[in-house]
């Protein structure tokens, strides 16, 4: 008779890595056991820095997947919250489940977890409240909202050695980690999830196997957002019609940012420009960092940015991305940014577009020439100098340009015509997977948690939502 888990969990992200850690805590004698289709944390390696250029690793790319996912090559920012508020501004909706202040104690909880594996005990934005007080005034001027709240940051090397240590750890305490092997599909009978079929990812043909257990939960991050559209259309799980966010990888000097990378490290300002009203938005802010890029499925090749504890940069690079919903009759956010990102990745050749922002005013592209003169020096060493205009669509483009003048006004130099745009920086999240209060679906016994169904945004709370999901299985 084949072996029977108490919990499978598709995902190795931080949702799924808290969960695991949870349960050793609370009920050891659980059978867990973590899929994902990348490798362990200590072999993933992004071999761009060496080459100079993406080398779209096969089968998957080393940034997207493995243990830690997403999280491994990030910048590592940790949100926290001030405990005067009301509300979560930032990380998702975890709270709209468990309610404010449960959420606040699963964060001191979690954030204490991070702290006993290596975390910087260090918390960025606490320190200058008047100051930051001042800039939010400015902003409001403007028809922007300034979140400040407290941030732990990791760095991209210290998050890589702080997740070793947390893969070691789940090793040691009889977790299984079954690496490199694909989930292709769910095992559901009559409403129920019964196990998963998986292969191995080290060859396209290699046979399938079932492995069965008593509770399925669903960890895939924003890696898997589109295998999870799959999965919830064959089976029938309800969802919500979820968002897309489209926009730019933004790179500036460190100089113009200096105050918001002094008081608050990363700076979250919202708008909703005219004339659309859309929801425009700054998101991982990394001050003397890098930008990178990232391939995900059939190639797709997006921009991100991360930072370092040691190494440094003089630039600041940041996301400003514009939240697309979409009604009757389209209903599919994840197609429509994979498409937007298809024309961009055609148009750079399969690479990254970059452009300096005075060449958009100007109604032209960005040449390799002028961006070898530009006084801003691209981090990213493969990025292909072009016009993302062609691509990234009218409504898009013209929110970014007007969020852009308008933080101008606020920080002097955000709207510096040698400033570079690249994309496409895409945050793909699947139509909000239907959970109640305990996470489960509409198939008895599938749960979900974190980036990939829509319950949260970032390390923090995901990894939080892998606590709270452990709490509610380890009871059973």
């Amino acid at each position: 008779m084949k072996e029977k888990y108490d919990v499978i969990v598709v995902g190795m992200g931080p949702g799924a890595i808290f969960m695991a850690y949870e349960m050793t805590k609370i009920n050891k004698n659980k059978k867990v056991l973590l899929i994902e289709q990348g490798k362990r944390v200590e072999n993933r390696v992004c071999p761009i820095e060496k080459t100079g250029k993406c080398m779209k690793c096969k089968p998957f790319c080393h940034i997207t997947s493995g243990f830690s996912g997403a999280g491994a090559f990030s910048d590592g920012k940790l949100s926290l919250y001030n405990k005067e508020d009301e509300d979560f501004y930032v990380g998702g909706n975890l709270h709209k489940y468990v309610g404010i202040e449960e959420t606040k104690k699963l964060i001191d909880y979690t954030d204490q977890i991070y702290l006993d594996f290596g975390a910087d005990t260090k918390l960025e934005g606490t320190e200058h409240k008047e100051e930051v007080n001042e800039i939010k005034k400015k902003a409001k001027k403007q028809g922007l909202t300034l979140i400040d709240i407290p941030i732990r940051h990791l760095g991209t090397e210290k998050a890589h050695e702080l997740y070793k240590k947390l893969e070691d750890y789940l090793e040691e305490n009889k977790i299984d980690l079954k690496f490199e092997t694909i989930v292709e599909d769910l095992i559901i009978e009559n409403g129920v999830a019964k196990g998963v079929k998986v292969r191995s990812a080290k060859a396209q043909e290699s046979e399938v196997e079932e492995i069965y257990g008593e509770n399925v939960v669903i960890a895939v991050g924003r890696k898997g957002a589109n295998w999870l559209v799959n999965m919830c259309e064959k089976h029938n799980i309800k969802t919500e019609a979820g968002v897309v966010d489209i926009g730019v990888r933004y790179e500036l000097s460190d100089e113009v940012m200096q105050k918001i990378n002094t008081y608050m490290y990363e700076g979250k300002f919202i708008g909703r420009p005219a004339p659309y009203g859309d929801k425009v938005r700054t998101f991982c802010q990394n001050p003397s960092g890098f930008v990178s890029s990232e391939v995900y499925d059939n190639n797709l090749t997006l921009v991100n940015g991360h930072s370092y504890k040691d190494k440094k940069s003089t630039n600041t690079n940041l996301a400003i991305l514009v939240s697309h919903h979409f009604n009757y009759p389209f209903d599919k956010p994840i197609e429509y940014g994979r498409n937007v990102a298809k024309n961009l990745n055609e148009l750079g050749n399969g690479n990254v577009l970059v452009q300096r922002l005075g060449d958009i005013y100007r109604g032209k592209r960005t040449w390799d020439e002028e961006l070898k003169n530009n006084k801003i020096v691209p981090t990213l060493k493969s990025a292909v100098a072009g016009d993302i205009t062609f691509a990234l669509g009218y409504r898009t483009m013209t929110d970014i340009l007007q969020f852009i003048r308008e933080m101008d006004k606020v920080v002097e130099g955000f709207a510096n015509p040698e400033n570079l745009l690249y994309a496409p920086e895409i945050k793909f999240y699947s139509n909000q997977v239907v959970i109640d209060k305990n996470f489960e679906t509409s198939i008895k016994g599938l749960y979900s948690i974190g980036d990939g169904g829509g319950m949260t945004r970032g390390l923090m709370m995901a990894s939080a939502s892998g606590v709270q999901m452990a709490r509610i299985l380890g009871s059973n």
